[in-house]
């Protein structure tokens, strides 16, 4: 039997790689100019913290999330998504004695039971980043202008900024009686999905993607008419930040998330290249979310994009990413010198150089092959001469020039050759 990767899994093979490798150093690189840290957390949590901070009515919660029996009969969850677990390791480590704000980012898997589609994998990687402990607008701003340096610097043009509000815990009833009263006419039309919501959180329903319900929700009241004067201010506020950052943005009236923590501003980055319009990322702001998990209420905001969509974006928008380095060097040995040469390369990669040599023991024919294959840019052959003389001839494989270098200058010899280029 040929044992394969489960449904709704890939390998991330190394040609790939380096693909994935320039799109997270180049993220890391932005969340920490803005002086974000990196966190990681455990991959499987308590089902209840996701089934408490991400919303029993969520459709991850009710349909998609991994969750099993451990051997001392406690239920745990593979983690579906970042943020709640996030929020947990806020409370449990006691950060929230730390100065304000505490800005993290993260590069993680996370699993859900879903539909399987181009991009869409039940294991899938997202980058993220949170700031936790400001309820000011500009710490919206922040986040997004993050998201904005990233494209930027990614090279994405062909994107735009969604912008909404959806309101907070003292204005939000009134929008959703609203809603009630908008959907109850014609809910035995819609879908049972939505049915559902209804009775639990009809602001779920807005967010359903079924043909047959969409005449209905288009049409539907928007919060941001049901705003509260702190809501409005703060989305104001949002606003003209953005436009003194000069990123603009479209005001989505019907925007929705699908978790249930969000509160106030929420935000989406969609494509606006032919063929491939959609969201790439999406966030917005979580000031409840630390008091529904047992913590001190806590105002937050953050994001999350999935690269497996990211990178087919990158792909339709023609954008080039660095591919891995070429070696520096290849060395090949004879058998009197491969243990030699073993050592020399040892002794390269320590002076931060990328050297390959041959460990299988083949014909010097055979490791020309390999070198030729190794887009390495120089080539020295290591025999008993050399190893007597202690110099390389050593030879540039795009031209063929060849020059002699004394061993002990090889390592200075390439590292300057590198800054050349």
């Amino acid at each position: 039997m040929n044992i394969a990767a489960p449904k709704g899994t890939k390998d991330i093979l190394p040609d790939e790689m380096s693909r994935w490798q320039a799109v997270e150093k180049l993220f890391a690189s932005v969340c920490e100019r803005y002086g974000y840290k990196e966190i990681r957390i455990p991959t499987f949590e308590q089902t209840e913290l996701f089934a408490r901070g991400v919303g029993g009515s969520t459709d991850i919660v009710r349909k998609e999330m991994y969750t099993f029996e451990d051997k001392a009969g406690r239920s745990m969850t593979l983690r579906p998504e970042g943020t709640a677990g996030i929020a947990r390791a806020y409370i449990e480590n006691g950060m929230a004695s730390l100065p304000s704000p505490i800005k993290l980012y993260y590069d993680m898997s996370f699993f859900r039971y879903e539909k399987m589609q181009k991009g869409r994998y039940r294991e899938f990687w997202q980058l993220g980043c949170e700031i936790i402990g400001s309820s000011s607008a500009y710490a919206d701003a922040e986040v997004i202008a993050i998201l904005d340096t990233f494209f930027t610097e990614l090279g994405l043009a062909e994107r735009q900024l969604e912008l909404g509000s959806i309101g907070c815990p003292q204005c939000r009833p009134d929008f959703l009686n609203a809603l009630r009263a908008h959907f109850k006419p014609d809910l035995d039309k819609m879908c049972p999905d939505c049915r559902d919501r209804f009775q639990i959180n009809p602001l779920r329903i807005l967010d359903c993607k079924v043909d047959s319900c969409q005449p209905f929700i288009a049409n539907a009241p928007s919060q941001l008419d049901y705003l509260c004067a702190d809501c409005e201010e703060h989305f104001a506020k949002v606003k003209r930040a953005l436009e003194e950052l000069a990123i603009s943005y479209h005001v989505n009236r019907s925007m929705v998330r699908g978790l249930d923590y969000y509160s106030r501003t929420v935000f989406e980055y969609v494509s606006t290249h032919v063929g491939t319009q959609g969201s790439i990322c999406g966030g917005g702001r979580y000031d409840g979310l630390m008091e529904i998990l047992g913590g001190k209420a806590t105002p937050a905001v953050g994001f999350a994009m999935g690269i497996e969509r990211l990178l087919l974006e990158v792909e339709a928008q023609g954008i080039k990413l660095p591919a891995a380095a070429p070696a520096d060097l290849f060395i090949i040995s004879f058998p009197d010198t491969a243990v030699s040469a073993l050592a020399l390369a040892q002794k390269l990669i320590r002076s931060a150089l990328i050297v390959q040599t041959d460990v299988m023991e083949r014909s010097m024919k055979a490791q020309m092959k390999q070198a030729d294959r190794s887009n390495a840019e120089y080539l020295v052959v290591y025999g008993a001469e050399e190893l007597a003389a202690k110099q390389f001839l050593v030879k540039r494989l795009s031209d063929g020039a060849e020059e002699t270098v004394p061993a002990d200058y090889l390592a200075e010899y390439l590292l300057k050759a590198r800054k050349k280029q």
